[in-house]
């Protein structure tokens, strides 16, 4: 896919951050737009937004953790646009505790929306993405989709399991010759909101996680938009955003499991 214009794109978790970064570029690229998010109020303002750059937009309100909600969606939004090409899965959440504090509800929490949000919204929108005749299926894992860090066994364990998912999908498509493009995007700390609004574990203070985030993250989400948008023109299997993501990327294929000495030293400081 090397032009946007005209084509229908999805993309889940766009109330703000990477997912209203990614609305807004490819608003000013022609695309129209079907964007959803929990908080119904922040994805229409960023339909708005788009609305004022020139681009067809329509918010919807949407849980992506319940199945039954996002096929509706899907159902919806061809019926509103006609056909879909582009289906961004960028909606997810964090998790910050020790697999020994972890609580059930939580690590449940947090698969529910990372990967079982990830595998709705990608079965349910897979047979119109096909149908177009010319798709991609971008599923927004993580740097740590990558490497396992310590006390990020939830967080961790939800993106690789998208990553596995979405390296699948891709094979898949290849072999039944689809005219579909998939990535598996992973991106390094991003100025967003996503660890202001993350879950802790009792023992842990989330306010001081956050501002400590806050302090190493380095990439804006419009870098990180302009970043997808161009591995999906260039249907890369695999799009690292960030020098963190990609010093992790190297650490992993350098030293195989041996990332994990280096990487438990360095967290032993944080944690």
């Amino acid at each position: 896919m090397k032009d946007f214009h005209g084509k229908v794109a999805v993309i889940t978790g766009a109330g703000a951050g990477i997912g209203r970064a990614l609305a807004l570029e490819l608003a000013r690229n022609g695309a129209r737009l079907a964007l959803s998010g929990r908080s119904i109020d922040s994805v229409a303002e960023t339909a708005a937004l788009c609305e004022k750059e020139g681009a067809k937009a329509r918010a919807y309100k949407l849980d992506v953790s319940d199945r039954a909600a996002v096929y509706a969606h899907a159902d919806e939004v061809v019926s509103d646009f006609g056909t879909v090409n582009i289906v961004i899965n960028n909606a997810g959440v964090s998790l910050t505790a020790n697999v020994e504090d972890v609580a059930w509800d939580d690590f449940e929490w947090i698969f529910n929306i990372n990967f079982w949000g990830t595998a709705h919204g990608t079965k349910a929108f897979l047979p119109h993405v096909i149908a177009s005749g010319d798709g991609h299926i971008a599923n927004v894992s993580s740097m740590f989709g990558l490497v396992a860090c310590p006390s990020q066994s939830g967080y961790s364990s939800s993106k690789y399991a998208m990553h596995a998912f979405t390296d699948a999908l891709r094979q898949e498509m290849i072999i039944a010759e689809n005219n579909v493009g998939v990535s598996s995007v992973h991106p390094g700390m991003i100025k967003t909101e996503i660890a202001w609004k993350a879950r802790a574990s009792a023992n842990r203070d989330r306010d001081a996680l956050a501002a400590n985030f806050d302090g190493l993250a380095k990439t804006t989400p419009e870098e990180c938009a302009r970043t997808i948008l161009d591995g999906i023109r260039k249907n890369k299997p695999l799009i690292l955003i960030g020098k963190d993501a990609k010093a992790m990327n190297v650490m992993r294929r350098l030293l195989g499991s041996g990332y994990m000495k280096p990487l438990t030293s360095q967290m032993r400081k944080e944690i």
